[in-house]
């Protein structure tokens, strides 16, 4: 998933030193090298586990509301609730306790650009591989991704794309939120809510808004298989676009929200170890000769804790 920041170093103190994610990537929007690509997960950046941002410096803030996603959301321990409703609290952040939906117990908060962030206390938690140097008690860390919750003025053809398409199951309902699930019962991230909120106005993405959520596909020729069967459908999906670190197609689903599929390989690890993640600016290779440009123009930042 990819969201939009404003500062880049509020943005790195705040996902490493609070919330204790590993800064997985350094490297630059590749469409704006410009501008940073922050990339935060656990330990090696488990598919599942990695959110990453686009800090623009002075960006307006978002507007929440249609057509975009509502709330991203980590698992947690049940036995870390009163652990991250303390560490909330002593780091000055309102948060909200929801006491059950759909059985679990969900932390509300936002994070220094408005974005909205939920912790779930999950029984049934993901395998990550946790970051050893995290400020977090292993116990208590985030468990990669529970869910997101995307706000749509309708829901139905969304839910059709989720079922028919993704392979995903209707597995329970709550009011207008409709809970979809992939069929990989391990695998962080493998439930999206869909709200259906047809009063709403139509959302406003900048700072504090997602950009994008991902789906994962094995490789480049499973993504190929997606990408013939939604152009068969009639959606518009782009050509395939090197990431570096992995391939990716783009889309708009029908309430709005852009979704892409992106594959596994080849990983974070394609230009450095496992120990060195996050720790240099690392540059496509046709951005490599304007290096001195652009490390002049992006910000100076400080990783805030040890990597």
């Amino acid at each position: 998933m990819t969201a939009i920041a404003s500062e880049p170093q509020r943005n790195l103190d705040f996902y490493v030193e609070l919330l204790g994610l590993r800064f997985v990537k350094r490297t630059v929007n590749f469409d704006d090298p410009g501008t940073y690509h922050f990339y935060f997960g656990d330990r090696r950046g488990t598919p599942g586990t990695i959110l990453t941002f686009f800090p623009w410096p002075g960006v307006r803030r978002g507007i929440r509301g249609t057509g975009q996603i509502e709330a991203t959301a980590f698992s947690i321990s049940p036995d870390s609730v009163g652990y991250w409703l303390e560490r909330l609290k002593q780091q000055r952040v309102a948060a909200e306790r929801i006491a059950s939906r759909f059985g679990a117990e969900v932390i509300r908060f936002v994070d220094p650009d408005g974005l909205l962030l939920e912790l779930v206390a999950s029984n049934a938690l993901p395998s990550v591989e946790q970051w050893p140097d995290s400020p977090i008690p292993t116990e208590h860390a985030l468990r990669g991704f529970h869910s997101v919750s995307a706000a749509l003025e309708g829901y139905e053809k969304t839910a059709r794309l989720l079922t028919d398409t993704f392979g995903y199951r209707l597995i329970e309902e709550l009011g207008n939120r409709f809970r979809f699930a992939s069929r990989d019962d391990s695998a962080p991230g493998r439930i999206v809510d869909l709200l259906c909120l047809p009063d709403s106005e139509v959302g406003r993405v900048a700072a504090g808004s997602v950009h994008h959520i991902a789906f994962r596909a094995r490789d480049e020729q499973e993504q190929l298989q997606w990408r013939e069967q939604l152009v068969d459908l009639g959606y518009n999906v782009t050509p395939v676009i090197d990431r570096i670190y992995f391939h990716s197609i783009y889309f708009r689903e029908p309430g709005g929200v852009l979704f892409e599929i992106a594959t596994e390989p080849p990983g974070f690890t394609l230009d450095e170890t496992i120990e060195k993640l996050g720790t240099g600016l690392h540059l496509p290779p046709w951005l490599e000769s304007a290096r001195s440009q652009i490390e002049k123009i992006l910000p100076a930042i400080h990783v805030p804790h040890k990597q």
